[in-house]
């Protein structure tokens, strides 16, 4: 078999086909159609072992050029060699088919080895883990009988790649108790995994395991375990770490940068920054996407600027995250200038950034703009669609939103969201449940935001029963409850009526949370409903954990000391705003104390507040203490609420009468009819009460 020809048209088209082959100097390293030519030019002097060897160098190039034909065309000369029982021929012809992903035509040749051979396993292992055969994988790495570190290892990162971080960690914790000791990438790999996973403690670990195995200062391990410090949020020990590295590349820099700015500290990634010794686009989009978070956008722009005069150019995520600033901020010239930009590099034409630039321009307002760029842009991306139903519903415009979202030629979860919400967030509730019950019946399935939306309307309409059956919903369908589904469901039971329902909830869920906002649900409900002492005690409860109160937060608190007339406890909490959380009150708060001190007869002590406040008073204010000036019979403090109430709405009937009141209380009929007199003269009504009760 060894004189069997070799015939050398195998490869003569892929000879002439690579015209890119490169003509570089002999010093340099030979390419891999060079491994080839030994065994197409037909040499009839080679042995028997060369020309074994010829044949794995062969598929070995054919694998690194994609070369599937000509792999196929010496799998068939192998064959006819009877060279397919050698085990080196036959892991090549595997490792050729694994690698083109041809995965079925690989473990044909695999099912053939009578023994199992761990090369084989180990090619096999990594063809499946490539293309994604993670249960084949598995399958075959249990019944391997001999497993190393490349084993190990493959799966580990085979399993990191695709989500399965736990299992990952559980390979390679089977892989220390067996006594395997693991290489960098098996290292590098399980880091990830635990990255996902989180814990300091384990990050540690990982950390003193990497040094015990002399491995720590190998750049792609030392380069994952700074990253897993940064999201572990120990910037310390990540910097510490990161100046410990011999040899830093981008990739090293980039990860310590990232974490400066994830973290907010957008001063020292910028120092760490200025300090690199080359950047690529990912640094700058790094800064720039920092500068962004903390709302700096005028420095974003000007890095975005110094990176143009370097040569680099944006790449498309770079837009959409300065355009999506340039919205929030309101800034439609340096919008404008980015729209262009995105035109001149054809950034315009992918669906996402169309739909960020319809947005931006719907967020600053122009609406008309935003509209025109949906005409001029591709009908085909459902993406743009719900950016400009978004946009008309922002400006206040549902009835054109809803004409677009009855035009859209599909819709997906976000165009039914958006819409619900829409009429949820204009007090249409009824047309939010409608349009919900026909989003049930068209067979798309509601997520968390959109179930917000719907709990939200059902609070409105204060519906209890709709409200069971909507949770009931939300469960039978293992739709997932996130913070601000929590935070509404607890919201309608406790606006519904049924507040032992909504603390049970917040009881069931309470070591789970990891925001605020069902927090705040909770003790604004308890407030309405007057349990003040317990919604204090769960404030409490709240200070205890490591979750920040925000503004919603006091406004539960101080309204259940008002309910609860706890005057110097409502004080309190109000300068602790400020002092411990490093929040400004604004007029909701102002308003909350106003009405705590108008209650308890501390009049002179509310106008003062109201005097000092950095804001100008509402109506709300100055008929809270006009109101607080009748029950307690101060008439000079209510005679200037009440002209103060008229200055802002001169036709609040409300307040009027209650200065009559106030006149009539302190004996002073005259003024009393003045006022009753004047307010008949200017046809005033008083608007009548009414309840939602039917």
């Amino acid at each position: 078999m060894v004189g069997s020809p070799k015939p050398k048209f195998i490869f003569g088209s892929l000879i002439r086909n690579l015209k890119w082959v490169s003509t570089a100097p002999s010093q340099l390293p030979p390419h891999p159609i060079d491994r080839l030519r030994p065994f197409f030019n037909g040499n009839k002097d080679i042995e028997h072992s060369d020309y074994e060897l010829a044949l794995v160098s062969a598929l070995k190039s054919c694998s690194s050029l994609s070369a599937l034909s000509q792999g196929q065309q010496i799998h068939s000369l192998v064959f006819k060699s009877g060279l397919l029982s050698n085990i080196f021929v036959r892991n090549s012809l595997i490792s050729f088919y694994a690698k083109c992903r041809l995965i079925s035509s690989a473990q044909s040749l695999f099912d053939t080895c009578s023994v199992l051979d761990p090369v084989s396993c180990n090619i096999m292992l990594a063809g499946y883990v490539k293309s994604g055969s993670l249960d084949n994988a598995r399958q075959l790495f249990e019944k391997m009988p001999i497993k190393g570190c490349v084993s190990y290892t493959t799966m580990v990162m085979g399993l990191a790649q695709n989500n399965c971080w736990l299992e990952a960690i559980k390979v390679f914790k089977d892989m220390r108790l067996v006594g395997v000791i693991p290489n960098e990438v098996t290292l590098a790999s399980v880091i990830s995994a635990y990255s996902h996973v989180g814990g300091i403690l384990n990050c540690r670990m990982l950390h003193a395991s990497a040094f015990i195995l002399g491995l720590e200062t190998l750049n792609i391990v030392a380069t994952n375990l700074v990253h897993m410090y940064c999201v572990c949020s120990s910037l310390g020990n990540a910097r510490v770490l990161f100046d410990e590295i011999p040899e830093r590349n981008v990739v090293t820099w980039n990860v310590m940068l990232n974490g400066f700015s994830k973290s907010g500290l957008v001063d020292l990634a910028r120092d760490l920054f200025e300090r690199m010794p080359a950047k690529d686009v990912v640094s700058w989009g790094t800064i720039i996407d920092g500068y962004v978070q903390v709302e700096r956008l005028g420095e974003a722009l000007r890095m975005c600027r110094s990176m143009l005069r370097t040569g680099l150019g944006p790449n498309e995520v770079m837009i959409v995250d300065l355009v999506s600033a340039c919205g929030r901020s309101m800034a439609v010239t340096e919008g404008q200038q980015l729209h262009s930009a995105t035109i001149r590099t054809g950034f315009d034409c992918y669906d996402f950034v169309q739909a960020t630039i319809i947005h931006f321009y719907a967020a600053c307002g122009k609406i008309d703009l935003a509209f025109l760029q949906f005409e001029l842009g591709s009908k085909d991306h459902v993406s743009s669609w719900n950016a400009l139903i978004s946009g008309f519903i922002r400006n206040g415009m549902i009835e054109q939103a809803r004409q677009m979202f009855d035009e859209m030629p599909e819709k997906d979860v976000f165009s039914w969201s958006s819409m619900i919400s829409g009429y949820a967030q204009a007090e249409q509730s009824d047309l939010a449940l409608q349009l919900f019950h026909e989003m049930v019946g068209s067979r798309v399935r509601p997520n968390e935001i959109t179930m917000v939306s719907v709990f939200s309307s059902i609070a409105t309409l204060g519906t209890l029963k709709e409200g069971r059956w909507a949770h009931e919903y939300i469960l039978s369908n293992s739709i997932p409850l996130n913070d601000n589904l929590n935070a509404a469901l607890i919201d309608m039971y406790a606006k519904c009526g049924s507040i032992i329902t909504a603390l049970q909830l917040f009881y069931e869920i309470q070591d789970k949370i990891s925001s605020v906002s069902p927090w705040n649900a909770i003790i604004c409900g308890l407030a309405m409903h007057g349990h003040a002492n317990l919604s204090l005690k769960v404030f409490s409860q709240l200070q205890r954990v490591r979750i920040k109160p925000n503004g919603i937060t006091f406004i539960g608190v101080l309204s259940a000391c008002c309910h609860a007339g706890l005057v110097e406890a409502g004080e309190k909490y109000f300068k602790s705003m400020k002092n411990l959380y490093n929040i400004e009150p604004n007029i909701k708060h102002y308003g909350c104390m106003i009405d705590l001190l108008g209650r308890a007869g501390r009049l002179k002590e509310a106008d003062e507040m109201i005097r000092k406040m950095p804001m100008k008073a509402d109506v709300v204010i100055w008929g809270t203490l006009l109101a607080a000036c009748r029950t307690h019979g101060n008439v000079e403090i209510g005679e200037r609420a009440a002209e103060n109430l008229a200055k802002l709405d001169s036709c609040h009937g409300a307040g009027r009468v209650l200065l009559s009141n106030i006149y009539a209380d302190a004996g002073r009929w005259e003024d009393a009819f003045s006022v009753r007199r004047a307010m008949q003269s200017q046809r005033m009504k008083r608007s009548p009460g009414c309840s939602g009760v039917v």
